[in-house]
């Protein structure tokens, strides 16, 4: 069996079981949902440290596992019956060089809290609806974007089943999302469909400083700078996203959050609603103290 072995865990997040589980319960004491009713169709996490970001991504997971569980997509009469919970997840390229979408197609994902299946049978339907998506299991295995999230689904939706889907940035990704979701259409199973990206990545260590240093300019990348980015996320223009996050560098998986955002309108969301909005800054410098000079976005959505 394929089995993608971990590669950001004991630096992005504890390694052992006991301290993993630890953390999680502690970021979602914090992170308490109030979305109990409205049914949601999936979600936008920041993909750093879980000590920058993990706060955020335990509000998106507790919203979902809270009042959305998960989409039932429309089927015909004569579609097989799959009857069970998928995640789809639309991840960062921050090193494969394939030009298309890459889905690691069967196998398992191991997790400090247990390995997670992949779901073979709907990537299957989703390559043989999509020739935009390739098969490859290999570009996943230095990409840290969707591995910090494995443990959050494996925490919060232990039976569930994966499908891990690397998406460019370019003009594919809108087409990406689209075909999924209209393999989903053809399949009777739960899905919860969650993207990843950060925002703005300030400062001289990312060679991006527009608004020069100090505490001005990192209000400027959080205030100014990510916001247009999430307007676009909140209002769903996903044929917008990975422009804009090519000319003002305000986030670096544009091609995942495209995917999702045209994915979750084709299965009937309407609006994303942004639960929480941080900065790697805010987080590790205090206020009124030294100033950090670089500073990192992180927001997370949720779409219903």
């Amino acid at each position: 069996m394929l089995i993608r072995e971990p590669i950001a865990a004991g630096t992005f997040y504890p390694p052992q079981a006991e301290a993993c589980r630890e953390e999680l319960k502690r970021l979602f004491s914090d992170s308490a949902s109030e979305w109990k009713t409205e049914p949601l169709f999936g979600g936008l996490v920041p993909h750093a440290g879980w000590r920058c970001s993990g706060g955020v991504t335990a509000k998106v997971f507790a919203a979902l596992s809270g009042g959305a569980r998960a989409v039932t997509p429309k089927r015909s009469a004569d579609t097989p019956n799959d009857n069970e919970a998928v995640i789809i997840l639309f991840g960062g390229v921050h090193r494969y060089r394939g030009r298309k979408a890459a889905m690691f197609t069967r196998g398992r994902w191991q997790t400090p809290l247990g390995p997670i299946d992949v779901n073979a049978r709907l990537a299957e339907r989703i390559l043989d609806e999509s020739s935009l998506i390739v098969d490859d299991a290999d570009a996943h295995r230095d990409e840290h974007s969707l591995e910090v999230q494995m443990p959050f689904v494996k925490y919060v939706l232990p039976a569930a089943t994966i499908l891990p889907i690397m998406v460019p940035c370019d003009d594919a990704a809108v087409d990406v999302g689209l075909s999924v979701a209209a393999a989903l259409n053809a399949a009777d199973c739960e899905v919860v469909i969650i993207g990843t990206t950060d925002l703005t990545h300030y400062g001289p260590r990312y060679g991006f400083t527009p608004q020069g240093l100090g505490a001005d300019a990192n209000d400027w990348a959080k205030q100014v700078n990510d916001r247009r980015f999430l307007d676009l996320v909140c209002d769903m223009k996903s044929e917008q996203v990975v422009p804009q996050s090519v000319e003002y560098r305000n986030a670096c998986s544009g091609g995942a959050v495209a995917a999702t955002i045209a994915a979750v309108a084709a299965l009937g969301a309407t609006r994303g609603v942004l639960l929480d909005h941080t900065t790697s800054s805010e987080v590790l410098f205090t206020p009124g103290g030294p100033v950090a000079q670089d500073s990192v976005g992180y927001a997370g959505v949720v779409f219903n």
